[in-house]
């Protein structure tokens, strides 16, 4: 698929359980639909969570957007709510 500019970030914690999968995941689909990824620890990027008002990891925003708020979506879940906000 064509490469976009959005921007999908996982928001983590070393200490959370579906951190890491929840990860891998989000990276294969941004792969997949051509989004850019990235990974930001809450832990030592605190400020950043802030500013998506992330309490909670795993959460998953889109550009500016905070989609999932401390759960692990299924991919089929993530995938159908990145094609509802994508512009």
């Amino acid at each position: 698929m064509k490469k976009t500019n959005d921007l999908i970030t996982v928001f983590t914690m070393p200490t959370c359980p579906n951190c890491p999968k929840v990860k891998a995941m989000c990276e294969e689909v941004a792969k997949e639909i051509g989004m850019n990824f990235r990974v930001v620890d809450i832990k030592s990027d605190l400020f950043e969570g802030l500013m998506y008002q992330v309490m909670e990891t795993p959460s998953i925003a889109l550009n500016d957007e905070t989609l999932f708020f401390g759960e692990a979506p299924t991919k089929a879940q993530l995938v159908k709510e990145l094609k509802l906000h994508v512009k």
